[in-house]
């Protein structure tokens, strides 16, 4: 058994670890009931269902393997990337994936989630060249060539997850006011709606700085409580971007009206929080527990106790974004920073937080069937799924029996991929995973 960080009683459920066969993973599936695809036999060779192309629009992905973008952290305080940033990124051209979704880079100084994080603007197209360079040279270097590879960027507002500068310079704004996180992580201004259609500026300003540096496509981040998300779920915000369904997308399917007609040639995918659920706090024993029974309309993909999944918004959502040239979309789930289990599968809480309230592989399952259920309502619209690094060694048979099954079409790592870079190259080759590598602690 294992027992939570934070000091919270003993779980009923086996690390990873433990599970040492794919027969005792299997069968521990079978034991709890938990409905996740997994094959026994990870294949390899051209013929294998991981290294087959996926085509998005003309274009033919040369595999079924992605990097998901993370924040850096480490660029300078320009927003330009560092010696360190270029290294990740050859990192990623090394990994053997052939979609790099590369990371989470602000679209203004005042939006970033960190002073260190990467910028998108006008004044640093030169270094983000460098990172693209740097993925697709070390990627032709070690695999004779990078023609099949898919290099991207995610553009980003924080909102009021915003940390841009030194105290005094710059304070997190919000996208609608809610009863919890506003006493949670601090109160912040609404941004009006002038300051919304101004930052709609500002993204199609970082989407051309993108073009320009020579990315394949830009991610219009709507996902894990960052603006664009919070807008999603802005049911009672007043104005022309909060209440009705048209009003709470406004701000997304304008931004990828205007990147469609100022940069053509650029194409667009989405990493969006589908699903969600009630903010989560610590019990009387430490294990999460929602901090309310309903109703809670609060979050995008849920009904209106926010309880359970409701995808007609997101599956609405998806149709209307693919019609406008949206092709590539990342499924994701709820935000770390109201309920971390929904969002990042994991046996252990960081310091502080709550324990787990459910078995890590249900949270990896649930992924897996929101990304199927997105993926068969908006045909011809390509999914990378998410949240499987908590699998650590069993990752490549999931993701296999996903792909076969046709419940995604790409799978992409990020957590995972910072501690074990070979993953994906050792896995398509058919050498044995580096066990000591794969990350257990997230």
């Amino acid at each position: 058994m294992a027992q939570a960080r934070n000091g919270a009683r003993l779980t009923e459920y086996t690390p990873l670890s433990q599970l040492q066969t794919a027969s005792e993973f299997s069968a521990y599936l079978e034991k709890n009931d938990i409905d996740l695809p997994f094959e026994h036999i990870v294949e390899t060779g051209q013929d294998a269902p991981l290294a087959q192309p996926v085509s998005v629009g003309e274009f033919e992905i040369g595999n079924r393997w992605a990097i998901l973008p993370l924040e850096g952290w480490d660029s300078d305080a320009e927003g330009n990337p560092t010696e360190a940033s270029l290294a990740r990124w050859e990192a990623f051209g090394r990994s053997g994936v052939k979609t790099i979704w590369g990371e989470s880079a602000a679209v203004r100084p005042d939006g970033r989630s960190t002073p260190t994080q990467l910028l998108a603007s006008e004044k640093t197209v030169s270094g983000l060249t460098e990172l693209v360079e740097a993925a697709r040279s070390a990627h032709a270097a070690r695999f004779d060539g990078a023609v099949d590879l898919k290099v991207g960027i995610q553009i980003t507002h924080s909102g009021r997850l915003s940390h841009p500068a030194p105290a005094g310079d710059a304070a997190p704004v919000t996208a609608r006011h809610h009863p919890y996180l506003d006493e949670r992580l601090g109160p912040a201004p609404l941004l009006t709606d002038d300051e919304l259609w101004r930052l709609i500026d500002d993204y199609a300003s970082a989407a051309d700085a993108v073009a320009r540096a020579g990315f394949d496509f830009v991610d219009l981040k709507a996902c894990h409580g960052y603006l664009s998300h919070e807008l999603l779920g802005g049911f009672e915000r007043p104005g022309e971007f909060g209440g009705s369904f048209e009003n709470r997308t406004r701000f997304l399917r304008t931004i990828t009206q205007r990147i469609k007609t100022d940069t053509p040639d650029l194409e667009l995918a989405l990493r969006l929080s589908a699903f969600d659920t009630v903010v989560h706090t610590a019990g009387p024993d430490q294990t999460g527990v929602p901090i309310t029974d309903g109703p809670y309309r609060f979050w995008f993909g849920t009904d209106e106790t926010g309880h359970e999944i409701d995808l007609t918004e997101p599956i609405r959502l998806l149709t209307d974004l693919h019609g406008m040239g949206v092709d590539l979309i990342c499924v994701t789930g709820s935000s770390p920073y109201n309920s971390w289990h929904y969002q990042r599968p994991a046996l252990n809480a960081k310091p502080g937080e709550y324990s787990t309230p459910e078995e890590p592989l249900r949270g990896v399952a649930r992924h897996i069937q929101v990304t199927s259920a997105l993926r068969a309502a908006v045909p011809g619209i390509v999914t990378v799924g998410s949240g499987y690094s908590y699998l650590q060694q069993w990752l490549p048979n999931v993701a296999q029996a996903a792909v076969r099954g046709g419940m995604t079409d790409i799978v992409g790592i990020a957590r995972m991929h910072l501690a074990y870079p070979g993953m994906v190259s050792d896995s398509l080759a058919g050498r044995p995973l580096d066990l000591a590598a794969i990350q257990r602690a997230f």
